[in-house]
């Protein structure tokens, strides 16, 4: 009598455990996906470009509350808006990017409550890896109306200096060093 009660309560106990969720994949849409970037024009105006094609993945682990940023940025696509200054920055002034054809962030997704609000990462550009954290002015995620997927989207923003990464321009000298990295980000959970 007394095994036979040991096997219920254990039973009942195990039935009322709380379910630990496994960590969710995220594939980047790079068709949603926009790492720009702006830097001062010898303190007269703002130059803005963004790089046109991007690849990674991104893994939540909503109940652990972490995760992880994988990304894989084509340099070659940068996009000014003007040729003449696409081809400077393709150039070895810039990316040098017969060379370094991509850049890449690897981070830890950290969360303030339910949600991510930083991460914690490195970048590697022209070769040259660097700590940065991204800020997330947003994160959401949705059920896509027409593909009945999770979706999840964020905002990121930071700072880098030029001249930690090797950039031979005149625009990465005095002020003009810094640049401030933003990007509009969109994942669909994998099955």
């Amino acid at each position: 009598m007394l095994y036979k009660k040991l096997v219920i309560a254990a039973a009942l106990a195990s039935s009322v455990a709380p379910a630990f969720a496994a960590p969710e994949k995220f594939k980047i849409d790079p068709l949603h996906t926009y790492p720009s970037l702006e830097f001062s024009h010898r303190g007269v105006s703002v130059w803005r470009g963004k790089f046109n094609k991007t690849n990674g993945t991104i893994m939540l682990d909503r109940a652990a509350k972490t995760g992880s940023v994988d990304v894989v940025i084509d340099t070659t696509s940068i996009n000014f808006g003007l040729p003449a200054m696409d081809d400077k920055a393709r150039s070895d002034e810039f990316f040098t990017v017969a060379q370094f054809p991509t850049a890449t962030y690897q981070g830890t997704i950290k969360f303030v409550g339910d949600k991510p609000s930083t991460v914690d990462g490195q970048v590697t550009i022209m070769g040259v890896t660097r700590p940065v954290q991204l800020n997330l002015n947003l994160f959401n995620c949705v059920v896509h109306p027409v593909l009945k997927k999770e979706l999840c989207g964020a905002d990121a923003e930071a700072d880098l200096n030029w001249r930690e990464f090797g950039m031979k321009s005149e625009f990465a000298k005095g002020e003009t060093d810094k640049v401030h990295l933003r990007i509009q980000v969109e994942a669909y959970k994998q099955d």
